[in-house]
């Protein structure tokens, strides 16, 4: 009996769909905890509940973040240099 290529899996496409899948659920959880919390604190209006809900991705810096570490963007390019 021979095997057809329909019947070959491909584990590395079947992997890149379980990682989206992954992060599809994380991303959904994420935002529906934003939502609950949004409207637990009662935010005044949509856009307040829609700009929490968009940034809830974000996390607040650490202070090792802010200390000491290089930047690689400055905040304003066009002013002069410190160095």
């Amino acid at each position: 009996m021979a095997r057809s290529e329909r019947d070959v899996i491909d584990f590395s496409a079947l992997e890149r769909e379980l990682q989206m899948a992954v992060e599809s659920e994380r991303r959904y959880q994420r935002e529906n905890e934003a939502k609950l919390r949004a409207v637990s604190q009662r935010v005044a209006s949509y856009s307040q509940f829609r700009d929490l809900v968009l940034s809830c991705h974000l996390r607040p810096l650490d202070k090792k973040d802010k200390d000491g570490a290089s930047r690689r963007q400055p905040w304003n390019p066009v002013a002069p240099s410190n160095k």
